[in-house]
């Protein structure tokens, strides 16, 4: 079968390979009726893999011609086939000339692959790859095209094993494989800084010589990075010159390859040498399933894939002993090399490498969370034995100071209490150190064991047992756990009420510590009701326990900010500013309230000033404090908000790429930072017209929300909005109105309004575009009376509703009300967000179509200046691209009909270059090049 079959073949039988007995031979039915050979050849390879499990284990694409022992390719007589790859044979040849005898690894490419200056292109590559002098890379030695017009590199050839068998038949211990495998990162980072990108790392590739020395084979397929060829179109990989199973998916998507693709297929190897298998299971062993699972499938951890080859059979405990030692840094190091986005993984190959010897050499590796516990945890390894004595001075120091203190009895409240939490958490870690090894500590079955403990060990100690809840309960909060950090914080407050004379700090701390964890869980109402009696005491006390009351202040004016108190929060906010700033001068607590009182300037519609004193703030944080601040991550997510609402789609994507990347550095991929970042970025995707992006992101997004946070919060109602959306854009109404209502259903709820009417102005919008005019009216009158009832500057959102609004009037024939409103929403737009604010734009598209459509010159004019637009970002581009089809959709049908037409062809042209995905902007402006195609001429 010639490829060109196989390639049409491909995707048909792995679509019918999923289907049911039944539905595969109906569409085998169907499909004979289109093409009889083709469903023959179809029903043929089904029948190949009913048959045995061995099916499509030969390849069914003719082998390349001409290719045979004893024939010569240039000056090379080949002798036998070594392997075989994608871009073609590699076979082992000698010299036949006569000028020398040498041996070398002959690498025929497939002659499809040629071009008209190979010959060309082979004298400049071998000059570049020249200099790749390494102990560690096998060199190439000669290219060229033979006679008979087949292309050829020389290589050195190397008696070897490929690195996942050498390390597999010698049963090399873990670090082994890594110093081994340290050899293949000196040889590819050599070859980066010769600017040579390898783009086929695999094992077949990287042989182990009998001397324990790596040879890296095969350049022939690098791309060099120093040379003209390095544009934008010859960067991608075009022909699939790479073996798939270690392509990364950049190569997949046919993106440009950068060192970081060698950084993934590193990753794959390595995964390959430590845990014995590939790193992803794969129903069939098809194509499409292996690009389907690099580009959307989680690895599972090595150490997670060697336990599994453990359970499949065999002696059992030598794989367990080798998941425990890669579990962990091993772990992180491969997942972190093997990330689907290239800017998450590792920055260079050297980066790679320095991981490798920090884990050889016992230190913390970047890869992982760099916690205070982890580093210890290092330290004490590289250094147990001078712990170990100092440990033991500390603990008879210790032990001499409490007999001597002991002795003293001058204990005072407070030591006591803070001893008693002191001893408690130590002899709670000091348990957790019974876990087997190898087994990860549980956090949370650790925490829940500290309640049970509490409990029992500080039953006479309320005090110490009430501030031990509100520590667990504030780690609980850190790991999202809201609901069981609720329970937790209603059991320290139920303690503290039994007590007769609680001290102000524990007091404060846990009305603080309720308020924030009621916050999150957006019980604004409650947030205020528990804090508020204890405001009196935070006043009293707030230069006594300056710490303690800025922070009560600050949380208690955020829950008021939600409720939409804006003045009250306003003075809380103030008040833990003044505290912050003196005594305490704390310079991130000063630029936190300095950010809460820049989002109310924001709620207040002054968005403008909202952005500078944003960032003004981030300046301050950052000069002050640092630029890995965790507050740096709700900065640049609040400053991506603003941008974005004042229409600065790439300014806002700049920053929330830059609160992602942050936030999983320093919180994790599980992190409520990090994932209300990736759906921030979402939202971004959907602006550009990146939907698919989009959709994977907000539905994982959803069921991390809905875990943590329930069905009746907030910001899952703002993800259903969100999927909702993209579901519009995608085309799938059905499931854009469901999540809308869902949506609408939660956010109905006292306390939210302003989300409300945005929920319902989207659902308005879906109708609208669905021809249901009369229900998207309704919907927008409730979006309006709730939009004019804001307190503050709102003239802008005020107006896009009225401009959909008159949209819908003038689709219902209602077009002196129609009139009035698309006046007044282009006045308000252009109030609320100045002239070349995107949605002022679309005002004043709405009314210029309207009137165009009565032949009002002026709005033919301002079409013609819209469709004109300097291309600026997306949103820009959309109105023009509406412009220019509003004014099609007016002289289609006259004299200018074949002119127009063409005019509409070029115009969607562009668009599918542009928004590959669709969109409602392309359905719409389709919709209008069907009509002018489908109408009758009028007469001339």
């Amino acid at each position: 079968m010639d490829a060109e079959r196989w390639q049409r073949l491909s995707p048909l039988l792995d679509a019918l390979l999923e289907l049911e007995p039944d539905a595969r031979e109906r569409s085998l039915a169907s499909l004979r009726e289109e093409d009889p050979k083709l469903a023959e050849d179809l029903a043929g390879l089904l029948a190949l893999e009913a048959e045995g499990d061995d099916f499509l284990a030969e390849p069914l694409v003719a082998p390349m011609p001409g290719a045979r022992p004893g024939i010569l390719i240039g000056p090379y007589k080949l002798e036998r086939l070594l392997g075989e790859g994608g871009m073609g044979q590699v076979w082992l040849a000698s010299r036949a000339d006569g000028l020398y005898q040498r041996r070398v690894a002959l690498k025929l490419l497939r002659p499809g692959l040629a071009d008209p200056n190979l010959r060309l292109r082979f004298t400049r590559e071998r000059q570049i790859l020249a200099r790749l002098g390494h102990p560690h890379i096998a060199r190439l030695l000669d290219a060229g095209i033979s006679a008979d017009n087949q292309p050829y590199l020389a290589l050195d050839y190397v008696e070897g094993e490929p690195i996942t068998e050498w390390c597999k038949a010698r049963d090399l211990d873990v670090h082994a494989c890594v110093r081994l495998f340290m050899q293949v990162c000196e040889a590819v980072s050599h070859a980066h800084a010769n600017l040579i990108v390898h783009r086929d790392l695999k094992p077949s590739n990287i042989l182990v010589t009998p001397l324990d020395e790596v040879r890296l084979l095969d350049f022939g397929i690098a791309k060099l990075l120093d040379t003209a060829e390095q544009a934008p179109d010859n960067t991608r990989t075009g022909l699939r010159a790479f073996t798939l199973h270690y392509a990364a998916p950049e190569q997949i998507r046919g993106e440009p390859v950068t060192t970081m693709t060698d950084v993934y297929s590193l990753g794959v190897v390595l995964y390959e040498v430590l845990s014995g298998a590939k790193p992803y299971l794969l129903k069939r062993q098809t194509d499409a399933e292996w690009e389907e699972a690099i580009l959307g499938a989680d690895p599972p951890k090595p150490s997670s894939m060697r336990l599994r080859n453990a359970d499949e059979g065999g002696d059992p405990a030598a794989p367990r002993r080798r998941a425990r030692q890669l579990a962990g840094d091993l772990d992180n190091i491969v997942l972190k090399a093997l990330a689907k986005h290239a800017e998450q993984r590792y920055p260079s190959v050297e980066a790679m490498a320095l991981d490798l010897q920090r884990y050889l050499d016992g230190k913390p590796v970047h890869a992982r969370a760099q916690s205070l516990a982890y580093r210890l945890r290092k330290y004490a390894g590289r250094h147990r034995w001078a712990l170990a004595s100092a440990a033991l001075v500390a603990v008879t120091f210790a032990a001499a100071l409490g007999i001597v203190m002991w002795q003293s009895h001058q204990f005072v409240r407070e030591g006591a209490r803070a001893q008693a939490l002191k001893n408690f958490v130590v002899g709670l870690f000091e348990n957790a150190g019974s876990t087997p090894e190898g087994v990860p500590l549980d956090v949370r079955q650790l925490l829940e064991a500290g309640v049970a403990r509490g409990n029992q060990e500080l039953a006479r100690q309320p005090e110490a047992r009430a501030e031990l809840f509100g520590v667990i309960a504030r780690l609980r909060l850190g790991l999202g756990d809201y609901e069981e950090a609720s329970s937790l914080l209603d059991r320290q407050a139920a303690i503290i009420d039994a007590l007769d004379d609680v001290p102000p700090s524990l007091r404060l701390e846990s009305a603080t510590d309720l308020g924030h964890t009621r916050r999150m869980l957006g019980r604004y109402a409650e947030c205020i009701t528990g804090m508020r009696p204890w405001q009196e005491l935070a006043r009293r006390e707030d230069h006594a326990l300056p710490a303690q009351a800025s922070e009560f202040y600050s949380q208690l004016g955020r829950c008021q900010q939600h409720a939409g108190e804006r003045d009250a929060a306003r003075l809380m906010f103030e008040r833990s500013l003044a505290l912050r700033r003196d005594p305490l001068r704390n310079e991130a607590g000063v630029v936190e309230n300095l950010a809460d009182l820049a989002r109310l300037r924001a709620a207040a519609g002054d968005t403008a000033g909202a952005q500078r004193d944003m960032r003004d703030a981030l300046a301050q944080l950052r000069a002050r404090v640092g630029d890995r601040h965790p507050l740096a991550i709700t900065l640049l997510r609040d400053l991506c908000a603003l941008r974005r609402g004042q229409g600065d789609i790439r300014g806002a994507e700049d920053d929330c790429r830059k609160a992602l990347s942050l936030a999983l550095d320093l919180r994790g991929a599980q992190s409520r930072a990090a994932v209300d970042a990736r759906r921030q970025l979402a939202a971004l995707h959907v602006d550009a017209g990146r939907y698919s992006e989009a959709a994977t992101e907000f539905a994982s997004s959803q069921a991390w929300l809905l875990a943590r946070l329930g069905m009746g919060h907030e910001e899952v109602a703002r993800n259903y909005n969100s999927l909702a959306i993209v579901d519009w854009e995608r085309g799938d109404t059905v499931a854009a109105l469901r999540n809308l209502d869902r949506a609408i259903a939660i956010s109905r709820q006292p306390g939210h309004a302003q989300m409300l009417a945005s929920h319902l102005f989207n659902r308005a919008m879906i109708l609208h575009g669905l021809g249901r005019d009369a229900e998207a009216r309704l919907q927008l009158h409730e979006s309006l009376r709730l939009r004019e009832a804001m307190r503050g500057n709102h003239a802008g959102i005020v107006g896009d509703t009225l401009r959909l609004l008159g949209e819908t009037s003038a689709a219902l024939g209602d077009h002196a009300t129609a009139e009035r409103q698309l006046q007044r929403a282009a006045t308000l737009v252009h109030e609320g967000y100045g002239p070349a604010h995107p949605h002022t734009l679309r005002g004043e598209l709405s009314l210029a179509r309207f009137r165009a459509r009565d032949g009002d010159t002026a709005a033919i004019g301002q079409l013609e200046r819209l469709a004109n637009l300097a291309p600026g970002d997306i949103e820009q581009r959309r109105i023009a691209w509406l412009a220019r089809a509003y004014l099609a959709e007016r002289t289609c049908h006259g004299p200018r009909r074949e002119q127009v037409l063409a005019e509409l062809d070029a115009l969607d042209a562009t668009l599918q270059q542009a928004q590959p995905e669709g969109g409602s902007v392309v359905r719409e402006i389709d919709a209008i090049g069907d009509g002018c195609r489908s109408a009758p001429q009028a007469p001339r």
